[in-house]
């Protein structure tokens, strides 16, 4: 089981790593726009995609060479396999129940509001 879930735990790891690397990407460049020290240091293609990619790859390393975050990750990839997941025909009839439900009661809040609402024109007037 160990060799099955070590490959979901590394996709799952470059993941988090590729999205902490967007993250930082989008705070450098916000940090670019309020401060000229750091627009400057964004000008220079070696910073700009630099610590983005360096900060990535420290995290995947950091998660990848864990031995705790592995067992952790590891238990998750298990306790999710237990999951029973509903079949197409109950997902569309839960889908379905929801969908009727959201219509019932936008249609029952639409009317509390246009008759409050006339209720209200009628008191001021």
């Amino acid at each position: 089981m160990e060799n099955d879930n070590s490959k979901i735990m590394t996709v799952a790891f470059v993941c988090t790593a590729a999205v902490t690397g967007i993250v930082i990407e989008v705070l450098f460049e916000a940090l670019a726009a309020t401060f000229g020290v750091v627009a400057g240091w964004r000008s220079i293609d070696a910073v700009r995609h630099g610590i983005p990619v360096g900060i990535g790859f420290l995290v995947f390393a950091s998660l990848q060479f864990n031995p705790k975050v592995k067992a952790w990750a590891d238990e998750v990839i298990l306790e999710v396999r237990k999951v029973v997941w509903p079949t197409q025909k109950d997902t569309t009839a839960m889908t379905t129940v929801v969908v009727i439900m959201l219509l019932i009661s936008g249609v029952v809040l639409g009317t509390f509001d246009f008759l409050s609402g006339q209720i209200i024109k009628v008191l001021l007037n």
